[in-house]
């Protein structure tokens, strides 16, 4: 549940970001390098900045977080945010294939 609340946020859909935070932190994931984005999220909570919710999706699914992958994620985020159309769709598209999910 909480990977799809972060992938629905991440996505633009109305997840208001404290509700996310609540959520992930109640269900964290078991992987170790996943560890410190908890600890930030506990510490700062909704004022984290998207960007953070980037790079710990990518560790979720077993990726680095490196800055290439977070820009070329968050790239896709910025898209997948935008005005309604194929631009749009296209983008979602391509962050599913990118982390895997099916939201």
């Amino acid at each position: 549940m909480a990977l799809d609340l972060l992938d629905r946020y991440l996505l633009g859909e109305a997840v208001p970001k404290a509700e996310l935070v609540k959520t992930l932190l109640a269900n964290p994931a078991a992987a170790p390098s996943a560890a410190p984005f908890y600890r930030a999220l506990a510490a700062v909570g909704a004022r984290a900045a998207d960007e953070a919710f980037i790079a710990l999706r990518l560790v979720l699914r077993g990726e680095a977080p490196t800055d290439g992958a977070v820009r070329e994620l968050r790239g896709l985020v910025a898209r997948a945010r935008g005005p309604e159309g194929p631009a749009r769709e296209s983008a979602r598209a391509a962050y599913r294939a990118r982390v895997g999910g099916t939201v």
